[in-house]
């Protein structure tokens, strides 16, 4: 099999190994499609996630989708050249995490492409039974890997307290911003303003449903929030890039009494954030821990929303390009909105 390790910040290493056949319990999958996802380039770009430092080299990639190859012992339901979704986590079950159903929060996590976990950017690969979803009829492959972002911005959902007639600001359209423009607006959320300094990407937001584009480059998008909603702020805030201030930005543009949800992974070790401004708005501060049972209703929209969701996955490059795929999307190159790499 084909492996694509990054060795070092901007550098990839492709590798042929034999694959692992599938232990009990387990299924080999070929991997088609693995997108590129925000962490993925922080590793890339920065050797760090947050306050986690990268170990090279690594595999990285947790938004794949693939085809049964065969089945370990024990297993069923499954056959050859069946279509799947790939789950990236794999929990404990056991933990009190995962016994009072947080399992994203799980102790014991075993996440594909974090560490020392190889991720999918390898075209064979054996997993538990439990990681695979069948993808239904009308989903492509490329498509498919939305399942993952779509999840996230699913789960940051849980921390808005929305109801319908509220407004709410976005920061960062890329995937999971544009997708948590497009799921705010099922929830009935009257007025979404998207925040990006990347012009394709506020059309992007535009196409999801966004009312409103504001270009942080060009005009203060706290006070333009502010001044839109007569100085009154909106209810909810969700920041899907936590970079060049947008924090400080939610805090100021969030309402009395509203919420802040950090979707993305800021740089920083240690973020600042406008704590004062919170304070005086009794307004919380959430953090998003990537999904938690959200898989599956991202599933039912993309089969339902198809041709809605689809622009989202703009390019696609085979392994032996990852590296400059990943250099196109950190430099927001040729209009590059959701980046797949095709392994099959």
């Amino acid at each position: 099999m084909r492996i694509a390790k990054l060795i070092s910040q901007h550098r990839f290493q492709l590798s042929e190994a034999a694959p692992a056949a599938p232990g009990p319990g387990e299924i080999q999958v070929r991997v088609h499609f693995c997108g590129i996802c925000g962490s993925d380039l922080h590793n890339f770009s920065e050797g760090s996630v947050g306050d986690t430092r990268s170990v090279y080299p690594m595999v990285l990639g947790h938004e794949p989708t693939g085809t049964v190859l065969r089945t370990g012992a024990g297993v069923s339901g499954w056959q050859p050249g069946d279509r799947a979704f790939l789950e990236p986590a794999i929990f404990c079950y056991h933990c009190p995490m995962c016994r009072s159903g947080r399992h994203n929060l799980c102790d014991n996590i075993r996440f594909l492409s974090a560490g020392a976990e190889p991720g999918y950017f390898r075209d064979i690969v054996s997993i538990p039974e439990h990681c695979l979803v069948p993808i239904p009829e009308g989903v492509g492959l490329a498509e498919g890997t939305l399942f993952e972002p779509l999840a996230v911005a699913l789960h940051s959902l849980q921390f808005a307290d929305l109801t319908p007639g509220v407004s709410a600001a976005v920061f960062g359209c890329g995937p999971i911003g544009s997708l948590t423009v497009a799921v705010l607006k099922m929830h009935g959320v009257r007025r979404v303003f998207a925040v990006d300094p990347v012009a394709h990407r506020r059309e992007l937001a535009l196409r999801m449903g966004a009312d409103v584009v504001i270009d942080p480059s060009e005009v203060d998008p706290s006070k333009e929030i502010l001044a839109a909603t007569g100085k009154r702020g909106v209810e909810t805030v969700l920041d899907c890039v936590t970079r060049d201030g947008s924090l400080d930005h939610a805090c100021i543009a969030v309402a009395k009494g509203g919420r802040v949800v950090a979707t993305g992974i800021p740089s920083e070790a240690r973020p600042m954030i406008h704590f004062h401004e919170l304070r005086r708005k009794e307004a919380p501060l959430f953090n998003v821990r990537r999904s938690n049972h959200e898989t599956h209703l991202a599933i039912e929209l993309l089969a339902e929303r198809p041709a809605f969701l689809g622009p989202v996955v703009t390019h696609r490059s085979p392994l032996d390009q990852i590296e400059r795929a990943f250099a196109d999307l950190e430099a927001y190159k040729d209009g590059v909105g959701k980046s797949v790499v095709q392994l099959a």
